[in-house]
């Protein structure tokens, strides 16, 4: 069966057409700059070049038209009709407490899905709005929701609360949710299959490093704590959010800068994370890395206090396990930089951590960067969400 995996954000669209039987890739693709003068898809079938189209499209119906199209183009597709799709996965970012796993998408699925858009404002809406475009163009084709919360949904009520008054949970579920989901759910089988052990007999702790970065402490094939809260503010220090930080600053920085809530959590949000440390010299760690090479002082502190903090995330994580058996490290940075991945190590000798440095400078595949004797092993594993997405909505509707 041929599954669809579709991910919308607001103005972009990425997709993936995947033999869940095979897990073979057949398509993959990217609408971009959705409603906006100069959109554009590129379209790669597997085997095949890649190909760019500068089109107008005015909604997320109109690029999903053009994704359909190019998948059943006469010259260029890779299905004859949409009867060779027998499936659509969306990723869905906010699930809330509504949903624990995937779900085929009802009507009621979807006001579920809506009473969460006050928690990803950002996100939801245009998920929702790839879902009714597909219901649109393909109708009668099973749809399923991949949530990235879902996955984090068996943390115990310990690692999800806030100490705030328990109404607020009661009234308005503020509480910790997580995201990443999908990523941080196929890292960690991902490393069971790797170390050859049962993943229900396995303390794992997932370091999803990117712009957007999060750590998750898998224990005994359950999610039991993850970085990110209530929105993917929290945690990490990232490429523009700010990430942990006392509450009260934001106070603070409104009665001294004149600005109200809403534009702290702007600069919060946009404005801060490595770009903020760094004097506003990137967001991007490639750029980063090359400054800490060249010494450069606001490189130097920006690198150190992030890996800093994720090594202490790390630590707070093997502690909440009582052990840790594997560290996985995946996304953009956490795949592709040895780099970093030397600096947060450097803080967990006490774990019995030893990296293999000729391992640790290869990239692009699965693989195990410590040594033989290392008490606990070090992985780098490239996420594949979109698979995950896919395996999730196979799993429903085959």
């Amino acid at each position: 069966m041929n599954i669809l995996v579709i991910n919308c954000g607001s103005s972009s669209l990425k997709f993936q057409l995947i033999d869940a039987q095979s897990e073979k890739l057949i398509a993959k693709g990217l609408c971009e700059r959705i409603g906006i003068d100069g959109s554009q898809m590129t379209y790669t079938p597997d085997g095949g070049e890649k190909l760019k189209t500068v089109t107008p499209m005015a909604d997320h119906t109109a690029a999903i038209k053009l994704v359909l199209d190019a998948l059943t183009d006469e010259k260029t597709g890779v299905v004859k009709s949409l009867d060779e799709i027998g499936a659509v996965g969306h990723r869905i970012v906010h699930g809330g407490e509504n949903f624990a796993s995937s779900t085929l998408i009802t009507e009621e699925v979807i006001r579920a899905i809506e009473e969460c858009n006050d928690l990803a404002p950002l996100h939801n809406p245009a998920n929702l709005i790839g879902i009714r475009a597909c219901q649109e163009l393909m109708d009668g084709t099973p749809m399923v929701a991949v949530f990235d919360t879902a996955f984090h949904q068996t943390m115990p009520e310990e690692a999800y609360l806030y100490g705030i008054p328990y109404h607020y949970y009661e009234d308005y579920k503020v509480r910790r949710y997580g995201f990443h989901g999908t990523s941080h759910s196929y890292v960690s089988h991902q490393a069971a299959k790797i170390l050859g052990r049962a993943y229900e007999d396995l303390k794992i702790i997932v370091c999803h490093l990117g712009n957007g970065a999060s750590v998750s402490a898998v224990k005994n094939g359950k999610c039991v704590d993850t970085s990110m809260g209530l929105t993917p503010l929290e945690g990490l220090i990232m490429g523009t959010r700010s990430g942990d930080l006392d509450p009260a600053i934001i106070e603070f920085l409104c009665n001294k800068e004149g600005k109200d809530v809403h534009e702290m959590l702007n600069i919060l949000n946009k404005e801060s994370g490595v770009l903020g440390l760094s004097g506003g010299f990137s967001s991007d760690f490639r750029d980063l890395e090359e400054a800490f090479d060249a010494g450069k002082e606001n490189a130097v502190r920006t690198m150190k206090t992030f890996s800093y903090r994720v090594a202490k995330y790390i630590g707070a994580y093997t502690a909440a396990m009582n052990g840790v058996d594997a560290i996985c490290f995946t996304a953009g940075l956490g795949e592709n930089s040895s780099f970093v991945r030397n600096m947060i190590c450097s803080y967990l000798k006490y774990l019995g951590i030893t990296l293999d440095q000729e391992a640790n400078s290869k990239r692009g595949e699965d693989m195990v960067i410590s040594t033989e004797d290392s008490r606990t092993k070090v992985l780098v594993i490239p996420t594949n969400e979109e698979l995950a997405i896919a395996r999730e909505t196979y799993a429903l509707v085959k």
